[in-house]
């Protein structure tokens, strides 16, 4: 048994999803299955499949197992008026989301200078999970002004878009006044939330919204699955 064993039982496991013979949903045999199945010890079928869960082909779910998850990879277009569906209906991916919870606080220093408003004052913060397909892409929060929108979160849950929820608000139509992208470690229980491998990297995106003449009305920072999204700028109009 070579100390690369591992190397071989990844190709085979990779090679099965990228041909259809495991689609996606797909429950991965145990561990103890997949040592006999291919003449292996545990350590090198452990690091063949945490190397797959690293690189995105599979999703480890806490309770319940190890299943292949859903590939290609979404391309995520961020331009001046950056929407969720938007994005997504024209691929034929569903979008569904849910409100992981709310409140109304007093607004941290960056949000208050972000969207110009006194440091004391209090602001919506609104957390919610938004889901492609039914797997998980990204969770956040998002922040509006409480003495301009005293009940967003209501009316998001009620309405189901962001977009609508602004149009009751009278506002038509809001650009993307800006975006910031890193990556880093998972942390916490993003992992879980997002159904990826712990060691799997995030995409961190703060931005802020704006009406068209640039008055700031909503600030967001979301943490995006590296496993599902890739992010395009377009260089011309959206």
């Amino acid at each position: 048994m070579t100390r690369e064993r591992w190397r071989e039982i990844r190709a085979l496991i990779e090679q099965d999803i990228m041909d259809g013979v495991m689609e996606p949903g797909t429950k991965l045999p145990t561990e103890p299955e997949l040592v006999n199945l291919y003449g292996a010890g545990r350590h090198s079928v452990r690091r063949a499949v945490t190397e797959l869960a690293k690189a995105g082909y599979l999703s480890v779910e806490q309770g319940r197992g190890t299943f292949v998850q859903a590939r290609p990879m979404i391309d995520y277009a961020i331009g001046k008026r950056t929407r969720l569906r938007r994005n997504l209906d024209p691929k034929g991916i569903e979008v569904t989301g849910e409100t992981l919870g709310f409140d109304r606080i007093p607004a941290p220093r960056r949000v208050a200078e972000l969207l110009r408003i006194a440091p004391d004052a209090e602001v919506i913060a609104t957390r919610r999970r938004s889901l492609a397909d039914g797997l998980p892409v990204n969770i956040g929060t998002i922040y509006h002004d409480a003495t301009r929108f005293p009940d967003f979160a209501e009316r998001r849950a009620a309405m189901g878009s962001t977009t609508s929820v602004y149009r009751s608000y009278g506002i038509d139509d809001y650009l993307r006044g800006g975006t910031q992208i890193h990556a880093r470690p998972a942390q916490g229980d993003e992992p879980q939330r997002l159904h990826q491998h712990p060691d799997m990297p995030v995409m961190v995106v703060r931005a802020v919204d704006t009406l068209l003449d640039g008055t700031p009305i909503a600030t967001s920072k979301v943490i995006w699955s590296a496993a599902r999204v890739k992010f395009t700028v377009p260089t011309g109009e959206d």
